[in-house]
């Protein structure tokens, strides 16, 4: 990134030293692309592509082109859907940044939003209704019914326990394809609970820093390292765990920030 910008886009605040350090892959953001097959797949959606983007942090450092920069290789991705899984602000000062950043997302159906625990400590209902101004489905802690492709769509949000009370699905379609957006993986139980087919999920950060041999260092989970980074079959459920864009503490090592395009295919025969 550094090379095409001419520059660290290092941005300000304390947090401006983190970039120094040495081996810190906060700039080697990876456009990472994934092929899902999924069983109950619709077959008119063969080929669907979803883009997540999550964990963005935006509180200064790195600065606003570095967000700017990633958005708009998403853009030129130009995928179907587009899906926000958390910890957007994590600064009082920076809901500025949610409509010029996040602003450049392009999508042909539809978008979808859930807040982060960072998020709940920086004025979430601002955050919320900046997201509705570009158009997204904020979805909190329920559902949506969208059509895509001539069929529908159930959408859920899963902020617990964050945000409270959780999603209740008495009245959700069962026999319609879920996709849910949980900001931490902890949910996947209950997402094999409840019959979700694809869910999406960020806050791990990959672990942020991965030793050789040892892997990841520091996993926010009550799963420890289990569902740190990558896609986990947990049937009916499939996982994807993304290791986002940014932290509190800009530092990665190892681990490369990323967002991820998933293009979603019927089983093989």
């Amino acid at each position: 990134m550094a090379k095409e910008l001419g520059r660290k886009p290092i941005g300000n605040g304390w947090r401006k030293v983190y970039p120094y350090i040495p081996g810190n892959e906060l700039y080697q953001v990876e456009l990472v692309e994934r092929t899902l097959r999924l069983p109950r797949l619709p077959a008119e959606w063969d080929g669907l592509t979803v883009v997540q983007v999550t964990d963005l942090h935006m509180h200064g450092c790195p600065d606003r082109d570095y967000y700017r920069f990633v958005m708009d290789r998403c853009a030129e991705w130009d995928p179907d859907l587009v899906a926000v899984t958390g910890d957007i602000v994590d600064s009082k000062r920076h809901h500025r940044w949610v409509l010029p950043v996040l602003g450049r997302l392009r999508w042909k159906a539809a978008a979808f939003a859930i807040l982060g625990n960072h998020d709940v400590w920086h004025e979430p209902g601002l955050t919320r209704r900046r997201l509705r101004r570009l158009g997204m489905h904020v979805l909190g802690n329920g559902w949506v019914q969208v059509q895509v492709r001539g069929r529908p769509l159930v959408v859920i949000g899963q902020e617990t326990p964050w945000y409270t009370p959780a999603p209740d699905l008495a009245d959700c379609p069962p026999d319609v394809f879920r996709l849910c957006l949980s900001h931490t993986p902890d949910h996947v139980g209950w997402g094999r609970r409840h019959g979700i087919d694809l869910m999406l999920s960020g806050h791990v950060h990959g672990g942020q820093v991965r030793l050789p041999v040892v892997g990841s260092v520091f996993v926010p989970s009550c799963y420890g390292r289990r569902y740190d980074t990558g896609v986990f079959d947990e049937g009916p459920t499939v996982l994807h765990v993304s290791k986002g864009m940014s932290g509190e503490q800009p530092w990665r090592y190892r681990c490369r920030p990323e967002v991820v395009r998933l293009t979603l295919r019927r089983p093989a025969e």
